[in-house]
């Protein structure tokens, strides 16, 4: 919890920085921002990515291993993708829902002339599932590419339950490597608070009030959608399914979500605001398009800030709507994605209590854990 709070203050603190000094003086903005914001932002994000092939690889490699059994593998994953597609569905259709009724997009204004985005094209969901498997399991690692990662490592550690004792020294190598990243990423989150106070305000201070004053109607329905999803979805799962006091879930899960400060929602109110914002109305055809398509693009959404982007774009040309709107959202959609991200973690801790109370395998919670998160909520 002191890394939690060191974090917040640092979000904090940044947030004024950036105004501040984007209010006063905005030429020496540009040089703190260049020396100081930037840097440390970066080399935070560096040291996280550095650790993100190793730690998905490792992980999922062992966590096949466990399971052991293939039908119990099978089943577990079918019930994760369908847990997943669902509340993705479920998070797209608040996010249109709330749009609808704000119209964010409305009264605003908007140099839509002006708007320029230049879209990169997105692969087709037929490739994105023919190439979760991967040709050269390297150049997957070298590359990033996290759906051929998971692939590989779940079918290294499939073969390795399969083998059993033959390769328990290879089990062994794994299990004191993961022993090694974690030491690592308790290493590196010792800069978390500098990371997010160099990132958030070289944002907040390259955008200025004004930007963020234009943009908040924006920003209020991801947020609100995003709120919604966590408490009503994720929450609700958590309790009526997992069993669960969704407080305790919440408190024990806090730290994680604010450390990792990308879901459909964003997809969803992107598409309701600039729509209205080029005051071009969709049917209800096209909406239900947008859900389609959006379920369908956020499976091969890179975990990498901004990817969202490039989906975001496939979605709006599933439905007509001109790509170049995406410059109305790009300015802050820094800032919203460190919130989604948390929201995206916490489905999956979500997904992972649902999936372990159907199997049968989520013991019972402490009664002092349970008692100590109601008094602290």
């Amino acid at each position: 919890m002191k890394l939690a709070r060191n974090i917040v203050i640092a979000l904090i603190a940044g947030v004024i920085a950036g105004l501040l000094l984007n209010i006063f003086s905005p030429d020496i903005f540009s040089k703190v921002d260049a020396f100081l914001f930037k840097p440390l932002g970066t080399i935070f994000l560096n040291l996280m990515k550095m650790l993100v092939v190793p730690v998905v690889f490792i992980s999922i490699a062992l966590g096949t291993v466990g399971i052991g059994d293939p039908k119990k593998l099978g089943r577990i994953g079918g019930k994760t993708i369908g847990y997943f597609l669902i509340t993705t569905a479920i998070a797209i259709v608040i996010a249109i829902s709330l749009g609808l009724l704000v119209k964010p997009g409305e009264g605003g204004n908007f140099e839509t002339a002006n708007a320029v985005y230049e879209a990169q094209e997105a692969p087709p969901v037929a490739e994105t599932l023919l190439g979760i498997i991967p040709t050269n399991p390297i150049s997957a690692m070298a590359e990033g590419n996290m759906l051929q990662i998971i692939f590989f490592a779940a079918l290294v550690g499939f073969g390795m339950a399969m083998l059993g004792n033959k390769v328990e020294r290879v089990k062994e190598l794994f299990e004191q490597v993961n022993e090694l990243i974690m030491y690592l990423i308790t290493f590196v989150m010792k800069f978390a608070p500098y990371g997010a106070f160099g990132l958030i305000a070289s944002a907040v201070g390259s955008q200025g009030i004004d930007a963020l004053k234009v943009m908040g109607m924006y920003m209020g329905v991801v947020l609100g959608a995003l709120l919604i999803h966590t408490i009503v979805v994720y929450g609700g799962s958590v309790a009526l399914i997992g069993k669960r006091n969704p407080i305790w879930f919440f408190k024990n899960f806090f730290p994680a979500q604010v450390v990792a400060f990308s879901t459909a929602i964003m997809q969803g109110a992107a598409v309701i605001f600039i729509a209205q914002a080029y005051d071009i109305q969709l049917s209800l055809g096209q909406l239900l398009t947008v859900v389609l398509t959006a379920v369908l693009a956020s499976i091969g959404t890179a975990a990498v800030p901004g990817a969202g982007l490039i989906m975001l774009a496939m979605v709006l040309t599933s439905v007509g709507l001109p790509v170049e709107g995406i410059a109305l959202v790009l300015g802050v959609d820094r800032l919203l994605d460190m919130v989604r991200t948390a929201v995206n973690i916490t489905g999956d801790a979500a997904c992972a209590v649902v999936v372990a109370k159907t199997e049968g395998v989520l013991g019972e919670p402490e009664i002092e854990d349970v008692h100590r998160a109601t008094e602290t909520a």
